[in-house]
């Protein structure tokens, strides 16, 4: 048994030394639905008489070699696995299978054809060198064979395989055919002109049931005189552009296990690093030489693009998460304003002007969609105006960050040029983007240091600076507050300014209306100029309705901690409505006046307010002294 056992170990570690110098190919399978993915994959897999990793410890104690255990795989069974998995649901993540051949490896991400679920494909597209798009023969070019086309293109994936399927229902047609790879390529020139870098497209007529041209020319295709499928996988040369780029090395994490060691454990994302080499921590600008090249298994002259390492440095530089190494003579490009192409992936629209988490690499920070510049229309590449972006839809715009980050534009590196857009409060993945560059304003605007601080200004009026940030439906009840809040401030002596919703409309907000996106403009305006005042050490009120959460959460991290106070003015919509002295509850009901909150739009009443005023069981009045005594007790005022 022992002697049985060395050998199948021995055949194991064979096989796997023999995968080893093969060279990988990492593809995507992507069309609408039913254009037969699963059945292409179950049919690859078993011609490639597959060997999953949970076989390896069912290997019979036989000696039999994995070519013989490999083909007893049933196609069938195969497909039949593939396709309960998205009756599962499975297909919510992309599903990654690997196989290899006798000339090369391949790792394809499997995802789902639905409309709801372009964020799988756009994700697994992110990672791969080429894309295997399905056409039923019998439907020609849909709508989501364009879609995903536009995304392959937009990710820089630049080889792609038409695979017409199907091809045993419309009797093996070459005229088919044909009219669908005339029809392929005149769509895919168009990604040229809008801006993408045009494809290699191999076109290729399969019936992934029959087999036909999947691994072999099918008898009833004599027609066809091109590669079968596995023929041109195997051979396709796919250009490394991350190994040969500069050196780019973003630090996951600090080392520093003792006095006597201080390295900087990452991935190099793309180019190689060697001892002594020269390099540049950013966005800081220090810059050193590499002392050691650090690994489990001991050090290392050299680290390539894929290898994960640690590196220490020759001199003491100031480093973080998030920060990258890179080649001193020919580093990154630091900015916080980009223009960027997003793929908006959430069900709620994105809406320029609200605050959202941007995770690029290992770094994290705070990131705002200043303009959306257009959309496009993935049929006809029309850019479109827009001031949102639904769920799938691609825009290009711009973005502001709230620190300066080292970056290269998605084109020259995936890794440094690609991010996701993360919602604040759920943490819930809403978009993925592509860096183009940065913008001009970005290098030549800076922060202009003065001599006068916050906290000098507000000694000058004897009182700390704060933010009261009232908040409800209309007719709540809080510009009555707030105003009545303001004149016992001022009695006491202090220096006030009040900022009310109808008030700013006339002047600095006049030109937004009350969509969901010109409320998160005019909230974002309004928590600006708030932030400005409490910095000239007033006590600054604001009353809006502020409907959203994020962006009240958004003027709340413009402040100091504590400077912040939410008032939330409780009162409930049949309340509010009866209050309604201008009649706007009656005209929203009536539809003559849209986007109006708590009939038509929504409200999102605070979760953790400093203040909450009931005013169902308060007068305006005892709300006022209810508010000057919670000031009192945070010091922000004097009652004596």
């Amino acid at each position: 048994m022992s002697h049985i056992s060395t050998l199948i170990e021995t055949d194991i570690a064979a096989y796997l030394k023999s995968h080893e110098e093969k060279s990988l190919l990492r593809f995507i399978t992507c069309g609408s639905v039913d254009d037969g993915k699963s059945t292409l994959i179950g049919r690859m897999l078993y011609e490639s008489k597959l060997i999953f990793e949970d076989q390896l410890a069912a290997l019979e104690a036989d000696s039999r070699k994995f070519g013989t255990q490999g083909q007893q795989i049933d196609f069938a069974l195969l497909v039949d696995g593939l396709a309960s998995e998205r009756e599962q649901g499975i297909t919510i993540d992309v599903a990654y299978r690997f196989f290899s051949t006798d000339r090369r490896k391949f790792i394809v991400a499997d995802t789902p054809g639905h409309e709801q679920y372009t964020r799988n494909m756009a994700t697994g597209a992110s990672t791969a060198d080429l894309a295997i798009i399905l056409v039923d023969a019998r439907k020609g070019i849909l709508t989501q064979t364009r879609r995903h086309s536009f995304i392959v293109s937009l990710l820089g994936i630049r080889h792609v395989v038409l695979a017409v399927n199907k091809m045993d229902l419309v009797g093996y047609s070459q005229e088919v055919f044909n009219d669908i790879e005339i029809a392929y390529r005149r769509f895919a020139a168009g990604l040229g002109m809008d801006g993408h870098a045009p494809f290699d497209i191999v076109a290729i007529p399969i019936s992934a049931l029959k087999g036909d041209n999947v691994t072999a020319p099918g008898p009833a295709m004599d027609w066809y005189r091109g590669p079968a499928l596995f023929a041109h996988l195997e051979t396709v040369e796919v250009e490394d552009r991350v190994l040969a780029g500069p050196l780019r090395y973003p630090v996951q994490w600090v080392n520093r296990p003792n006095s006597d060691f201080r390295g900087f454990s990452g991935q190099v994302s793309s180019g190689r690093v060697a001892r002594g080499a020269r390099v540049r921590v950013l966005p800081a600008g220090r810059e050193s030489t590499v002392a050691r090249i650090v690994t489990r298994d001991g050090d290392l002259d050299e680290a390539v693009a894929g290898q994960s390492v640690t590196l220490m440095l020759a001199d003491e530089i100031d480093v973080s998460r998030g920060d990258m190494i890179v080649d001193a003579a020919a580093p990154a490009e630091v900015a916080d304003q980009f223009e960027t192409t997003i793929l908006w992936m959430a069900d709620e629209p994105l809406l320029h002007g609200r605050p959202y988490i941007m995770k690029i690499g290992p770094l994290t920070t705070q990131a705002t969609v200043t303009t959306l510049k257009y959309k496009v229309n993935v049929n006809s590449f029309e850019h479109v105006a827009a001031t949102k972006l639904e769920l799938n839809e691609i825009g290009v715009g711009n973005i502001a960050l709230d620190r300066r980050i080292p970056f290269d534009a998605y084109a020259e590196n995936r890794d440094t040029g690609g991010f996701v857009l993360i919602d604040r409060i759920t943490n819930a993945t809403l978009a993925m983007g592509l860096i183009h560059f940065a913008l001009r304003r970005s290098a030549n605007i800076h922060w202009q240091a003065v001599d006068v601080s916050r906290d000098a200004r507000a000694r000058l009026k004897s009182q700390m600076p704060a933010v009261l940030w009232f908040t409800g439906l209309s007719g709540a009840g809080k510009s009555t507050i707030a105003n009545i809040v303001e004149k016992k401030l001022a009695a006491l002596g202090r220096h006030t300014y009040l900022l009310d919703g109808d008030n700013v409309r006339h002047g600095l907000n006049k030109d937004l209306g009350f969509t969901d996106a010109d409320r998160v403009e005019n909230i974002r305006r309004v928590a600006e100029v708030a932030r400005l005042m409490a910095d000239a050490g007033l006590i600054t009120l604001v009353s809006f309705i502020s409907p959203f959460r994020a962006e009240r959460r958004m003027a709340r991290e413009m402040m100091p901690d504590g400077e912040f106070l939410e008032v939330f003015v409780d009162t409930p919509l049949t309340v509010a409505e009866g209050r309604d002295v201008k009649g706007l509850y009656q005209k929203a009901r009536a539809g003559q006046i849209k986007n109006f909150t708590g009939i038509d739009s929504p409200y999102e009443p605070p979760e953790d307010a400093e203040i909450r005023i009931d005013t169902v069981a308060v007068s305006a009045e005892e709300a006022a002294d209810e508010i000057l005594r919670h000031l009192a007790q945070r010091g922000i005022v004097a009652l004596g």
